[in-house]
C-alpha cells in the first residue's frame, strides 16, 4: 500500500488508511507492505506527483502480488496489479475549489490512473456514479466498499462544555464554512469549528465563531459529544466520515442533501440545501428539537459500517486485481 497521503493529511484519507491498515494487520490471508516517499512540507507535492507515482512507485511495487493506491494519485502502467481507491472526485466538479496544479493534475493524470487499476473502490454509491458519468469507467471495475469510524469515537465519555453547534473539516471553499457561519449566526449560537488550515483564502473566527484548528481524536470525540449538534451542509463529499464520527457519539447530524452524505446518513440526519444559510439554521433547530429521535437513528445506522467488514471487502478487491 502507498501510504504517503499519511505524511500529508490527518484528514478523511489518513484515517481510511489508518483504519484498513489496522485490520489488514490483523488477519493471516495477507502480508502488507508500507511504501512512502516524501516528507510533510508542500515542498514535496510536486516531486510526488511527476516522480514518485508514475516512475518509483511502480519500481518499488513490482515484486508485490498487488499494490494498493488509497487515493486516486497512482501509477497507470496495466500490467502492475493495481486497486485506487477514490474517495470523491470534486476537481471535476468544483475545480474552482481547488489551487492550480491540482486542476491540472486532475483532469490530465486521474482518469489513467482509474484507467489502468484493474480494480477501481468507491467509498459510496454516489462516488461510484460520478466515476461512472464523469471519468466513464466501467460499473463492472468499481467496487463499493465504504469508511468506518475509530473506537475513540462513542457515545459514552467526556462531553465539551457550552452551547454550541460544531462543524469538522478542512478550511477550504467547498467546506461550506461561510454558509455554515452565517446559518449559526441566524440560529443564535457559538459555532465552533475544527479542521486544519487549508487553501481558497478560506478564514473563520470571531463573532460567536471559535476555529480550534486541528486536535486530536479524544478532543474531537469530547467535541462532538458536548455539541448541540454537528452541521456538515458540505458542497461536495464523496463519503462524509463526520457524519459517521458524530452519529457514533451521539451527536444529531445537519447535513447536504442530494449527495454522499444524504447516503451515509441515511434517514438519520436533517437534510439541508446547502447554498440556503437559511435552510441551514433550521436544520440546527429542528436537529435540537429531535434530539432524541436523531440521536436513536444515528447510533443504529453506525453499526453498519465496521472496519472488519471493510477489510473483508477489500482483500477480496486484492484477489480480483492478483488474478
Amino acid at each position: 500500500m502507498d501510504v504517503t497521503p499519511l505524511v500529508q493529511t490527518r484528514a478523511g484519507t489518513a484515517r481510511y488508511i489508518r483504519g484498513l491498515l489496522r485490520e489488514l494487520r490483523r488477519r493471516d490471508d495477507v502480508a502488507t507492505s508500507e511504501l512512502s516517499f516524501g516528507g510533510a512540507t508542500r515542498a514535496w507535492n510536486l516531486p510526488r506527483d511527476a516522480v514518485w507515482y508514475p516512475l518509483l512507485l511502480p519500481r518499488a511495487a513490482r515484486t508485490l502480488d498487488v499494490l494498493h493506491c488509497p487515493t486516486y494519485r497512482g501509477p497507470f502502467v496495466e500490467r502492475l496489479p493495481v486497486v485506487v481507491t477514490v474517495h470523491d472526485l470534486a476537481v471535476f466538479r468544483h475545480p474552482e475549489a481547488f489551487n492550480r496544479w491540482s486542476r491540472w493534475y486532475g483532469p490530465r493524470v486521474v482518469p489513467r490512473v482509474v484507467g489502468a487499476a484493474r480494480v477501481v473502490i468507491a467509498v459510496s454509491e454516489f462516488t461510484k456514479r460520478e466515476l461512472v458519468e464523469l471519468l466513464a469507467v466501467s460499473p463492472e471495475k468499481i467496487r463499493v466498499i465504504p469508511n468506518a469510524v475509530e473506537d475513540t469515537f462513542v457515545r459514552d465519555g467526556p462531553a465539551a462544555e457550552g452551547d454550541y453547534v460544531l462543524t469538522v473539516g478542512t478550511l477550504e471553499p467547498r467546506k461550506n464554512l461561510l454558509r455554515i457561519v452565517e446559518a449559526a449566526r441566524r440560529a443564535g449560537v457559538e459555532l465552533r469549528v475544527v479542521g486544519a488550515r487549508g487553501w481558497g483564502g478560506v478564514d473563520v473566527g470571531g463573532n460567536g465563531v471559535q476555529w480550534l484548528g486541528d486536535v486530536s481524536d479524544d478532543e474531537l470525540a469530547r467535541l462532538y459529544r458536548g455539541a448541540r449538534c454537528v452541521a456538515y451542509p458540505s458542497l461536495y463529499e464523496g463519503f462524509g466520515i463526520p457524519v459517521l464520527e458524530a452519529m457514533a457519539c451521539g451527536t444529531p447530524v445537519v447535513t447536504s442533501r442530494g449527495g454522499a452524505t444524504e447516503e451515509v446518513a441515511d434517514g438519520a440526519a436533517v437534510l439541508v440545501d446547502p447554498l440556503d444559510p437559511a435552510a441551514i439554521a433550521a436544520g440546527i433547530e429542528r436537529a435540537t428539537s429531535q434530539r432524541e429521535e436523531l440521536v436513536d437513528r444515528g447510533l443504529r445506522r453506525v453499526q453498519a459500517f465496521s472496519w472488519e467488514a471493510i477489510a473483508d471487502a477489500t482483500v477480496t478487491a486484492y484477489g480480483e486485481a492478483a488474478s
